[in-house]
C-alpha cells in the first residue's frame, strides 16, 4: 500500500501568483537544501567569528584585572598577607555558621515546609548576613591570593 502513495506526485507545489516584474525560479528540493546549508554555514561562521571577539576582549579584560591585582600586591604586601590570613579566618567561621544554619533547617523542616512566615523570617535573617560574609572572603581571597613565599620574603 505504501509503494502505490509513494508514486503519485505532490498534492502542492510552488505557485508564483505575485506580479513581479520577471518570474523567480522554483528551485529543485535539492537545490533549496544547498541554499539553506550554505546559509546555515555562513551565520554559524558569523558566530564563530563573533564569539572569538568576545573571548579574545574577555581575556583581555581579564589580564588586565590580573595586571592591576599584582601591581596593588606589589604596592602592599603585608596587607596582601594579611587579607589571605583574614580570609582563611572567615572561612572557618563561615563553615560554623553553615553549621549552625544547616541544624536550624534540619530542626525546622516541618515549619520551613508549611509555614511561609517562619521560612521568610529565617531568610530574612540569615541571608544577608551570609551573603556579606560571601562578599567579603571573595574580596579578600583576591586581594590575598598568590604564592605564599613572594609575599613573605616581600615582608621581610
Amino acid at each position: 500500500m505504501s509503494e502505490s502513495l509513494n508514486s503519485y506526485p505532490p498534492l502542492f507545489s510552488q505557485v508564483d501568483v505575485t506580479s513581479a516584474a520577471r518570474p523567480q525560479r522554483v528551485l529543485q528540493p535539492h537545490e533549496d537544501q544547498r541554499v539553506l546549508l550554505q546559509e546555515l554555514l555562513a551565520a554559524q561562521d558569523r558566530t564563530n567569528a563573533l564569539l572569538e571577539e568576545m573571548v579574545t576582549h574577555l581575556t583581555m579584560l581579564q589580564r588586565q584585572r590580573n595586571a592591576e591585582l599584582n601591581e596593588w600586591k606589589n604596592a602592599n604586601p603585608k596587607l596582601a598577607k594579611r587579607c589571605r590570613e583574614a580570609a582563611k579566618t572567615l572561612n572557618k567561621v563561615q563553615a560554623e555558621f553553615l553549621e549552625r544554619i544547616t541544624e536550624e533547617v534540619a530542626d525546622s523542616q516541618d515549619d520551613f515546609e508549611y509555614g511561609e512566615f517562619m521560612l521568610n523570617e529565617f531568610i530574612d535573617r540569615n541571608g544577608p548576613r551570609l551573603a556579606h560574609l560571601n562578599s567579603v572572603i571573595q574580596v579578600l581571597g583576591h586581594l590575598g591570593s598568590g604564592s605564599q613565599g613572594s609575599d613573605d620574603e616581600a615582608v621581610s
